[in-house]
């Protein structure tokens, strides 16, 4: 048994067995996380929240073909939140021996208690609370679980040699890396929801260089992500397309200062979402540090934009059966036809803006905030060579560097490469300039929206065009 007085005992479901069946991996997280709570009520908590998880992770990588990176870790953690007179007060760490967890609990109590009181603090309402059964969401994959290095290193050896094998000129590489990670997660509230989840993710990249005039060097660079191994690009579409993103950047320029219509590459405008994203999370919405903050019912982007959030989608890489407080996922739809429809909230920040709780939240660390799962703009019907073809002249920006927007104002500011549109055609390489405009007038701007949507990351966004912008190169 634990000290005297501890509600936590001793047992050999503390100890970190890699060896173990799924099933009691899951069943000690869930003890774990169960026993926290339990032992902080015990200690006067009005509320405790606890959340484990434990997992594997294995990292190699290959440069020029021969191995440069081998690191597989363990990784575990829990965290617990308690709540006494609406204070509030977190604690986390990766020490589970019973005097590590003792200690997690009583940090807690002694910082509840120099905690101010927030009148919105509080758990999610019980009555909300997701009971199962949960949907079948498919997020984990044993084939990702069980690959070794010698087998990682060999993908990634491969796809690197499919690059560079390509083309003569590729001479030069920052190299391939191929990544995985898996792992349990339990939550155990004093609300009584308890539940566990599982996942995995791998992913592959291949990063070229070649090499340009004035000694310049071009790197460009492709990836594949997917919960599952099967969902994985093959190795030499990867190696292939890195090769191709390389090798377009060579001879580029800048351009004359002008403004002109910009197509955002997929990739590339994933970040123009994400910049959107952030300002219709509640807690930017509540702190009044987002332009869209009384935005809500009008229009924000063009009626070509539709924003979902979905956490329900089968493999995705933000799916999951229910969110950080234990409410059910459900499917929100934030942007229809350019109208923004919700914020994203969770239960605090709803409880700030008189209203409920979306099932967005996140926890990290034992801190619950509102976040996404799989955020997506749907897809169009042009394919993104028919929206070049469309655009008589413009820049195709496939990169952008830097970070330049303000969530108050909107304005947007980055640095970008890509290439120069002239009469519908690539006509050559763009480097060094920078693209502005105030992201309000970019999303209602949009007059274009590709087909090429892919779901690779959680948040996913087609090839899109924005009617003006202005770019600022030389002159």
């Amino acid at each position: 048994m634990g000290p005297p007085g501890s509600g936590i005992s001793s047992s050999p479901n503390c100890c970190y067995l890699r060896d173990m069946t799924d099933r009691a991996e899951a069943e000690r997280l869930q003890g774990i996380a169960a026993r926290l709570v339990e032992e902080a009520r015990r200690r006067g908590a009005d509320v405790a929240e606890a959340s484990a998880s434990s997992g594997w992770e294995l990292t190699t990588k290959v440069r020029l073909g021969k191995p440069e990176l081998v690191q597989e870790a363990g990784h575990r953690n829990v965290a617990l939140r308690v709540m006494q007179s609406q204070r509030v007060a977190s604690t986390s760490t990766s020490d589970w021996t019973v005097e590590g967890l003792e200690r997690c609990v009583s940090d807690a109590m002694a910082l509840v208690e120099l905690s101010e009181p927030d009148p919105f603090a509080g758990p999610a309402d019980p009555s909300l609370l997701s009971r199962g059964p949960y949907p079948e969401l498919d997020l984990f994959d044993p084939a990702v679980d069980g690959i070794g290095a010698d087998v990682a290193l060999q993908k990634a050896e491969q796809a690197e040699r499919a690059a560079l094998d390509s083309d003569p000129r590729l001479q030069l590489s920052e190299g391939a890396t191929l990544s995985r990670v898996s792992g349990w997660s339990a939550l155990a509230f004093s609300s009584g929801f308890a539940a566990t989840r599982r996942g995995s993710f791998v992913s592959l990249s291949v990063v070229p260089v070649v090499e340009d005039q004035g000694g310049k060097k071009r790197r460009g660079h492709y990836w594949t992500g997917h919960r599952h191994l099967v969902g994985l690009e093959p190795l030499e579409v990867v190696g292939r397309k890195a090769a191709e993103r390389t090798l377009r950047q060579l001879g580029a320029r800048k351009v004359p200062t002008c403004t002109a219509p910009i197509l955002f590459e997929a990739d590339a405008a994933r970040s123009l979402v994400s910049s959107f994203i952030g300002c219709v999370l509640g807690g930017a919405v509540w702190r009044r540090s987002s332009y869209l903050a009384e935005r809500e019912g009008s229009r924000v982007a063009s009626p070509l934009v539709e924003l979902v959030d979905d956490p329900l989608i089968p493999r995705g890489p933000g799916s999951r059966a229910f969110d950080g407080e234990g409410l059910a996922s459900r499917v929100n739809v934030v942007v229809e036809g350019g109208i923004l429809r919700t914020f994203l909230l969770d239960s605090y920040s709803a409880r700030k803006l008189k209203r409920q709780s979306t099932a967005s939240a996140g926890r990290s660390g034992g801190g619950v905030s509102s976040g996404t799962s799989n955020l997506i703009m749907k897809a169009g019907q042009q394919t993104p060579e028919e929206l070049i073809a469309s655009t008589p002249r413009g820049l195709y920006v496939t990169e952008m560097m830097g970070f330049g927007f303000n969530a108050v104002t909107g304005d947007f500011s980055r640095g970008a490469s890509g290439f120069w549109i002239e009469d519908g055609k690539l006509a050559f390489p763009v480097s060094e300039v920078t693209i502005s405009s105030n992201l309000d007038q970019m999303l209602q701007n949009i007059d274009g929206v590709a087909n090429d949507l892919v779901l690779k990351t959680s948040l996913a966004c087609p090839t899109l065009r924005v009617s003006e912008m202005t770019i600022a190169g030389e002159g």
